[in-house]
Order: C-alpha cells, then structure tokens, then sequence
C-alpha cells in the first residue's frame, strides 16, 4: 500500500524559506514520477514540481522556477521540497504525490496523480 505523510509546513515571513519532506512508505514502480502539488483557498490545485525516482529528472512549474527545488533520499523513501523567497502567493496546502505512470504532457496535471499525501499548510506573511 503507497503512504505519504508530509511535514515540515508552517508560518513563514515573506522573503523566508521552509523545507517540506514526504514519507513514502513504497514506491509504486522503479521510476516513478513523483511531487508536490498545492492548493491555496479557493483556487485549483496545481502542479509545483516532479522529480523522477530512478533518473533524478527535475520539472517545475514556471512560478516556482529558481526558488524551489525538489530533491529525494531513496535510502530513506524521503521527497524534499526546499522553499526559497517565499511569496504570499505561496501560500497553499501543499500535497506529496506519485503515481507508476504519468504522460510526460501532464506532469503538473493533478489528475494524473493517484496517489495523495494529506497535505501540509505553508502560509506566507507579508
């Protein structure tokens, strides 16, 4: 059964950083595309950024590019979203996913995702 259990969220100033992690209990295939997503209150859900387990290959979303990075620790089943500059507007519960296969096209689509973390809430204060 694949688990994910976010942590690391909470109040920040803007200008700050916060490091989010995710536990994964199993990966649900060698290669799997994995990520973050947020939601912020009364928005849609989107895309922040991928990271394939086996090849370490990066994608984010254009509003995040040179301020977040998405790392793993496979020997600890452990995805990493590191925050910098944080803005306002990231303010959002933010969402650890995977899922065995997504089509390269919708890599920041959330329905592609199957599997869902509960989510942690990251709110920045101007």
């Amino acid at each position: 059964q694949v688990q994910l259990v976010e942590s690391g969220g909470g109040s920040v100033q803007a200008g700050g950083s916060l490091r989010l992690s995710c536990g994964v209990s199993i990966y649900p295939c060698s290669n799997c595309p994995m990520g973050w997503f947020r939601q912020a209150p009364g928005k849609e859900r989107e895309g922040v950024a991928i990271i394939y387990t086996a090849t370490g290959f990066t994608y984010y979303a254009d509003s995040v590019k040179g301020r977040f990075t998405i790392s793993q620790d496979n020997a600890k089943n452990t995805l990493y979203l590191q925050m910098n500059s944080l803005k306002a507007e990231d303010t959002a519960m933010y969402y650890c996913v995977t899922d065995p296969y997504v089509p390269p096209t919708r890599r920041l689509q959330p329905g592609s995702y199957k599997y869902w973390g509960q989510g942690t809430q990251v709110t920045v204060s101007s």
